[in-house]
């Protein structure tokens, strides 16, 4: 009978000989995760194939996941024996038509549209080499948008499956062991040390135990764990199957909501690799080690994100959060105890058990190692994923990874965290990334969404808007969670229209401490947040909405007007006149432009259309303000 080392080694064998074989042809990576898809990646790859035909020259096409430089998609990779690995982004039919033509057939590598290399050279820098690049540590990252999602032997090529093999030639408890003694924290938020986590379910008296991994990201920005099934499935899987093995599970669930397709798609397509390859099913790698995994759908409710609403809707009842205890781990699915992490948190599962407890630890801080895997959207140039060490500060993250604000806007709030996460200020950005630093600071690490705001994004409407999302997903079980969120929704809307009260600050506190205090899930706890920290660090602004009925970020629509100021406006331009929907700017006498009031929408498109010799059109807040110019 073989080994699980002899088992793995064929395995390893098959998946290398195909990589030395790939080794010497050219070949055309396309990044076709969810993002490359929306940019036109399809389109791209359309493109390379007829210019690969047109000119009849032997070179592979090979799907790819995300790199993470979203900003730069459709993104391409061309790799021919002989010359640097180079990346290429923002690609068309175009670029792609001059590509094959000059560096297929001139040999010319077209270095001026190159973004970057992916591996060291002497003519042109690596990924790692740029700013950013120096900042980030990529322990999940580092092989997506690199290794092909729906051929595992690329995966096993780079040593994937390779704790599985280690693990199961010694006893199951050396695993737990690996991961209580790494501190591994659980990445979906709460930061809770997933070996204590894995031990209570281990030491559960049962004939049945159950792994499920949380794959139900549905905070709005947020796109971490999607990214990662659909970059790089079998590592996903690779991680549960070692939590299975930890705590003596049989049966393994995906829990992913039907709004991720390609997501599905791919964890399905791995899942059925991996039984070919005797990874899952029974006898896994020679052994008497048996499991197996599935993939639920989520039908998109955000309340399922929480345990046990998550559980309660694979049983097929409603998902509502239950009262603990009994916590899952004692008695979850089917009554059994279940053991579920986030998407991040199994992921790093086969780097502790395959590279060690040092590996893991040799990044990040003494109390939270490792990596943080965040979002970056809004307000920030270089949108996309990022993984930095635990302890990076904000302001690192935002400007030196993310480059920081367009269009020379000052920096004005982050939030992080999701829609329970909190808006923090310019003074906190030198706060530490870690789930302590960021919880002091009122705000949560959250499961890594990161949405940046510059000095046009107004507070109140931003804290009204998370606050709508978390009203509208509320399951509506606490009565202080759905009618408190209800309440407090409703003085933010009357504040951002001009309508608020001089104790309606107080009542916002208020109403937010008890729906805090008395919610029975983390959604309800934490919804508050985006008003509590708005109110803790932009009290002035909630003063300005209600003292003065003015909105200092010029965007509650009801407290602003817009205007063109006739010294600025050119009789020679109308490329306002065409950006207005309603037809509200029309022409003086004089052959000016003006706007009327009653028709203006408030779209803001006037304002973008005007020509920068002019910046004619202005934007007033209180709207009474135009009188000044003598308008009504």
């Amino acid at each position: 009978m073989s080994t699980p080392s002899q088992e793995y080694a064929q395995l390893k064998q098959h998946a290398d000989s195909k990589a030395k074989q790939l080794k010497n042809r050219s070949i055309v990576y396309i990044g076709t995760a969810s993002c490359g898809l929306a940019a036109g990646a399809q389109e791209v790859k359309q493109a390379v194939m007829q210019q690969l035909e047109k000119h009849q020259l032997d070179a592979d096409i090979k799907e790819v996941g995300c790199v993470g430089f979203c900003y730069l998609e459709p993104l391409i990779v061309i790799n021919r024996p002989g010359f640097p690995i180079l990346m290429y982004g923002n690609v068309d039919e175009g670029l792609v038509e001059r590509l094959v033509q000059d560096y297929f057939l001139d040999d010319d590598p077209c270095y001026e549209y190159a973004a970057a290399a992916l591996e060291p050279n002497e003519v042109f820098p690596t990924l790692e080499e740029f700013p950013r690049g120096v900042i980030e540590e990529k322990m999940l990252l580092k092989d997506c948008g690199i290794i092909d999602p729906y051929d595992i032997d690329d995966y096993i090529s780079r040593e994937g499956y390779a704790a599985l093999a280690e693990a199961l030639s010694s006893p199951p408890e050396e695993v737990l062991t690996k991961v209580k003694e790494a501190n591994l924290r659980g990445r979906g938020g709460a930061g809770f040390p997933a070996g204590i986590k894995w031990e209570v379910c281990l030491n559960t008296p049962a004939e049945t135990r159950y792994v499920i991994c949380n794959a139900d990201e549905g905070d709005p920005g947020a796109f971490m764990d999607r990214s990662l099934l659909e970059s790089n499935p079998h590592l996903i899987l690779e991680g549960m199957i070692l939590a299975a093995y930890a705590i003596g599970s049989e049966q393994g669930y995906l829990y992913i909501r039907a709004e991720y397709p390609l997501a599905i798609a791919r964890m399905e397509h791995a899942i059925e690799q991996a039984r070919q390859n005797n990874l899952l099913g029974t006898s896994i790698l020679g052994t008497d080690f048996a499991f197996e995994v599935e993939i639920f759908k989520g039908a998109g409710a955000f309340v399922c994100g929480e345990a046990t609403a998550l559980v309660r809707s694979m049983e097929g009842k409603a998902g509502l959060p239950q009262s603990r205890p009994p916590r899952l781990t004692n008695q979850g699915y089917q009554g059994q105890p279940t053991l579920l992490n986030n998407v991040k948190t199994f992921a790093f599962v086969p780097g502790i058990v395959h590279r060690g407890i040092e590996w893991f630890q040799s990044i990040g801080t003494d109390n939270n190692p490792g990596t943080a895997v965040f979002a970056l959207v809004g307000k920030i140039n270089q949108t996309g994923l990022a993984e930095v060490p635990m302890g990076t500060t904000l302001r690192t993250l935002i400007y030196e990874v993310g480059e920081g604000i367009p269009g020379e806007k000052e920096f004005k709030a982050v939030q992080i965290g999701g829609p329970s996460g909190g808006c923090l200020p310019e003074s906190a950005l030198d706060i530490p990334i870690d789930f302590d630093s960021l919880f002091e600071a009122g705000a949560i690490m959250g499961s890594g969404g990161l949405v940046v705001l510059d000095e046009e994004d107004c507070m109140v409407t931003v804290a009204r808007y998370f606050l709508e999302f978390t009203q509208q997903e509320s399951c509506g079980k606490c009565t202080f969670c759905r009618l408190g969120t209800y309440h407090m929704l409703n003085i933010l809307t009357r504040i951002s229209q001009g309508e608020g009260e001089s104790d309606d600050l107080e009542k916002l506190k208020e109403l937010a401490d008890t729906v805090k205090d008395g919610s029975l899930c983390n959604l309800g706890k934490t919804a508050p947040n985006p008003v509590l920290t708005t109110l803790r660090y932009f009290y002035d602004e909630y003063r300005a909405h209600i003292e003065e009925r003015r909105c200092p970020a010029g965007m509650c629509k009801d407290l602003i007007a817009y205007f063109i100021v006739p010294e600025k406006c050119s009789k020679l331009c109308s490329a306002c006149v065409g950006s207005c929907p309603t037809e509200a700017i029309y022409t003086r006498e004089d052959g000016l432009k003006a706007i009327d009031q009653e028709k203006c929408v408030k779209c803001d498109n006037c304002r973008k259309a005007c020509p920068e010799e002019y910046e004619a059109v202005e934007k007033l807040s209180p709207p009474e303000k135009i009188k000044e110019y003598g308008h009504s």
